[in-house]
């Protein structure tokens, strides 16, 4: 419910009125949130002091572990990778209390009523629209050269993507040619190209490119210069890629390229966003998306349910006992 709250566009007394829920219900809920994630807003039950779904000290365990083996994983994403990997839910909120515990994490996990980021028009299926733009990156000795990518826009999957020596309506083109030809959209018969995203550098309003684009039946939409919307999932491709790559000193373009290429690689098959509910690009982009959620769904509820009939075998030991 406070995640429905969030995400209306309507002013949070507004969406309350109209979900006939009193406000200080809400903000009540909304501080035990805070406190303490989604399980301190499941009913509260009568007994031992133990919780039911309470994490078992071996799971709480395993948890932290794979923490420290995967340092650079947000507690959601953590918590997503156990649950896939170990098939026995955990929650994001639990996860960020025990590393919270063990002085993993200073600041705040969670961020609530964050404003609109999405565009009035979303995508609706892979493959629809492109997006596209060059970044800069450094070989020591040899200067800048220049990451084209494409990637699509409601997936975010990296499509394709070129180091180059320039920024050209040529390395557009060039790059384009290899994600039609990874999808198969350069055949003949294929009516329905992508819409290509890009800003208004010189090399994407040269008349090169228009020809290109024309002889390929594609569309192309340049994005309003300054606008924080436009083009915002390859800008943030751009940092993610940057965060990780830049760590390391590149004295040949070849390692660069091969660096790039393997975070390619965990950037689609390997990181949860949390915009695709906590799925990765590929598993949206090959359509695999509902069947892992269904999965996850019943891991969780079959991890509920141990859960609850663990308490309730041990207070009923415990009760025989005493």
């Amino acid at each position: 419910m406070i995640k429905l709250v969030e995400q209306s566009s309507l002013p949070v007394s507004q969406t309350l009125r109209r979900l006939d829920i009193n406000k200080s219900t809400f903000y009540n809920w909304l501080q035990r949130y805070r406190c303490a994630g989604d399980e301190a807003l499941t009913d509260k039950h009568p007994g031992p002091n133990r919780a039911w779904n309470q994490l078992p000290e071996s799971r709480q365990t395993a948890v932290v572990d794979l923490a420290l083996s995967e340092p650079e994983l947000s507690p959601r994403e953590l918590a997503v990778k156990y649950t896939d990997e170990q098939a026995y839910f955990v929650s994001e909120s639990t996860v960020y209390r025990l590393l919270k515990a063990q002085d993993f994490i200073t600041s705040p996990a969670y961020i609530l009523m964050q404003a609109s980021n999405q565009f009035q028009q979303p995508t609706t299926r892979v493959n629809q629209m492109w997006q596209t733009d060059f970044t800069y990156l450094k070989v020591i000795g040899w200067g800048w050269y220049y990451l084209s990518t494409v990637l699509d826009d409601y997936s975010r999957f990296i499509v394709a993507w070129r180091l180059c020596t320039s920024m050209s309506a040529r390395d557009v083109s060039d790059t384009l040619d290899e994600a039609l030809e990874f999808t198969g959209m350069d055949q003949v018969h294929v009516k329905h190209k992508p819409r290509l995203l890009s800003d208004n550098g010189p090399s994407y309003v040269a008349a090169e490119l228009k020809t290109y684009l024309d002889d390929r039946d594609m569309t192309h939409t340049r994005g309003r210069p300054y606008h924080p919307m436009t083009q915002g999932k390859i800008e943030r491709w751009h940092r993610s890629m940057k965060n990780q790559v830049l760590l390391e000193h590149y004295y040949l373009p070849g390692d660069l390229e091969r660096r790039i290429s393997q975070f390619v690689d965990y950037y689609n098959h390997e990181r949860y966003h949390e915009s695709l509910d906590n799925l990765t690009p590929a598993d949206v982009f090959y359509g695999r998306g509902q069947q892992i959620l269904n999965k996850r769904e019943r891991i969780k509820l079959k991890t509920l349910a141990f859960r609850k009939q663990m308490h309730y075998r041990n207070q009923h030991q415990h009760n025989l006992m005493s």
